[in-house]
């Protein structure tokens, strides 16, 4: 789509003023819904104060109950990828409120799960938004929320839902993601790690690879954040060290000798608002839109 910044602006006028009124109609309702979503992909970053002010009404229409409460799963999920892609022109800034991004991200969740079926609509922006997520750097803003059941939720979908028959987009997307939620988290939870201690159990190798080579990764790439806590994990789960992916037994022993810690400090000790303001310009930093 090749327009001005002014036709564009007009556009979004458009779409915005129909949306606060969505249309009954389901079909007309999703086209709306995806002329907004390829509109909104022209937006750029840091956008000008015109253009900030233009997106307010669509951004109010896409928060509200009449779309993200929809009885239809495709309006569901359009709209919500139509929100991922405000949260990419807004970065490093939230669009909305805490406690609307506490629902976005929970809708976020439910777009993921979409994954699990190769095909259709809801694949389609499913995809989206989880490449979205982890280019944005979402899963940081959870963080400074204390998502914590919302995080260790996203873990058992990626876990579950992973397939070898995925783009290899969706490994990375999901191995980047659950790697930068355990590198920036405060503290890692005992939850989460006896779920990935779950997904590389030697006995799961063969009928869950792909759930295993993900889980190995992830851990591979944080052994400095994880292995003050792994052994602690594996002995809560009453097994050997045996047990697992010779990358437990690794981390457990050779700590963090072979590894830049340096890139990979804890934010323990660290105020709130310092930590934002870390994650504001990493999130600011990993954009290559």
């Amino acid at each position: 789509m090749n327009l001005s910044e002014k036709e564009l602006e007009e556009q979004l006028k458009e779409i915005g003023s129909e949306l606060l009124k969505p249309p009954s109609s389901i079909d007309a309702l999703l086209k709306a819904l995806d002329k907004a979503e390829c509109l909104l992909t022209n937006v750029e970053q840091s956008p000008t104060r015109s253009m900030r002010d233009t997106l307010l009404p669509l951004m109010k229409a896409l928060i509200s109950d009449k779309l993200l409460k929809h009885s239809e799963e495709d309006v569901k999920i359009t709209a919500t990828s139509c929100i991922t892609e405000i949260t990419r022109i807004t970065a490093p800034d939230a669009p909305y409120d805490d406690e609307k991004m506490k629902v976005i991200f929970q809708l976020t969740l439910e777009a993921f799960r979409k994954l699990s079926n190769v095909s259709g609509r809801c694949y389609t922006k499913a995809l989206s938004i989880l490449d979205a997520v982890a280019k944005v750097r979402l899963c940081l803003v959870m963080l400074d929320l204390e998502c914590d059941n919302l995080i260790l939720e996203m873990f058992q979908s990626f876990l579950k839902l992973i397939r070898s028959n995925h783009p290899t987009a969706v490994f990375s997307a999901m191995e980047a993601i659950m790697t930068n939620v355990l590198d920036e988290s405060e503290d890692i939870s005992l939850d989460l790690l006896r779920l990935i201690l779950a997904s590389v159990r030697k006995e799961n190798q063969e009928a869950a690879s792909i759930s295993w080579k993900l889980a190995e990764r992830v851990m591979s790439n944080c052994a400095t954040k994880v292995q003050p806590y792994l052994m602690g994990a594996v002995q809560s789960l009453g097994a050997s060290l045996d047990a697992y992916a010779p990358i437990v037994m690794s981390i457990c022993r050779n700590g963090t000798d072979n590894i830049d810690a340096g890139n990979h400090l804890p934010l323990i000790g660290w105020s709130r608002k310092m930590k934002r303001a870390k994650r504001r310009e990493q999130i600011q930093m990993s954009q290559c839109w």
